[in-house]
């Protein structure tokens, strides 16, 4: 899910955003957009074309779903393995017991974000599932609430909003089969997981480089994958050359693509104008599996889809101005 591009830790900051010392991004402060070079939107259009992609390739792949979530993060380990053993050896060595232990928490939440969002694909519509699933950014703000942050109004306006869009969502799918509605559940649970994820990685990523904190993480993922694999019988091999190619294309788009090119660009853009662009993920997903998986969701479910990410815009900008 984070970036793994060596650039994300080596750019230098952009004037385009105003800074503390010591480099960090100024809270609250709006980029000036006009300053950011425009390859940066194109690499952004890249990177939300990436992550869209992968719902549709998901379900498209003939192979088991926590078996794609293990080959997916296994190739990205071993693609970063050489980089962060060779390069960032005295950086691993160095880690605390706190910044490790988070990123084995990290891991262990992206292993069940994959473990419950892979599955809810075969369950329920791509449009359905992603929007579950990038409801993220509510569940990061409900549980700040917890820890005693208190959110302007407006964002108490997109809660509502976009909590409105689920119950409507799943409820429509209870209509349709049980089977729908468990997809719309793990869907949720993977919005959930996602966001220990964000919350915990963020946290180690004040003193950890992306490549040294990916490495870490995605090891603990693939592993605890391949326990759930093995303790459920899940078959790991004998997939056709088709399926192979696809576990490949889904890890260069949205693995590698999609979320490095998102953190490469989220120095000059800003993280609320990246987080609301990723927004597109769902129509974009939908329209992917409508063209090539020929899956139409029923016209009742795009009202929701779209109470949802208006919700989640309410709480990203709001987030950017406070």
């Amino acid at each position: 899910m984070s970036s793994t591009a060596e650039s994300a830790d080596s750019a230098q900051p952009s004037a385009a955003v105003s800074r503390q010392p010591g480099g960090a991004p100024a809270p609250g402060v709006h980029p000036d957009l006009s300053a950011v070079p425009r390859v940066d939107f194109l690499l952004l259009a890249l990177a939300v074309g990436g992550v869209a992609l992968s719902a549709p390739l998901i379900s498209a792949i003939a192979a088991p779903a926590v078996a794609i979530a293990f080959w997916r993060n296994c190739i990205a380990t071993g693609v970063l393995a050489p980089v962060a053993l060779l390069r960032h050896r005295s950086e691993l060595r160095a880690m605390t017991k706190r910044t490790v232990r988070f990123s084995l928490a990290a891991g262990a939440f992206l292993a069940l974000h994959f473990a419950m969002w892979l599955p809810s694909l075969r369950l329920t519509s791509v449009a359905t599932s992603t929007a579950l699933c990038t409801a993220t950014p509510l569940w990061t703000t409900l549980y700040l609430r917890l820890r005693g942050h208190r959110p302007p109004r407006v964002v108490w306006v997109g809660i509502g909003l976009a909590f409105a869009g689920v119950v409507l969502l799943t409820g429509f799918d209870l209509t349709m089969s049980s089977r729908a509605v468990l997809g719309d559940l793990l869907a949720l649970g993977a919005g959930m997981a996602a966001s220990g994820y964000f919350l915990l990685g963020s946290e180690v990523r004040r003193t950890v480089s992306t490549t040294a904190y990916t490495f870490v993480c995605y090891a603990t993922t693939g592993l605890l994958l391949l326990v759930a694999c093995l303790l459920s019988g899940q078959t790991l091999t004998g997939y056709s050359p088709t399926a192979w190619g696809q576990i490949a294309l889904l890890t260069a788009s949205a693995q590698f693509l999609g979320h490095s090119l998102s953190n490469r660009v989220v120095r000059t853009l800003g993280p609320s104008f990246v987080s609301t662009a990723i927004l597109l993920e769902t129509p974009g997903a939908a329209l992917i599996a409508a063209v090539w998986l020929g899956q139409l969701p029923p016209v009742a479910v795009y009202p929701a889809v779209a109470m949802i990410l208006a919700g989640l815009l309410l709480i990203i900008r709001a987030g950017q101005r406070s």
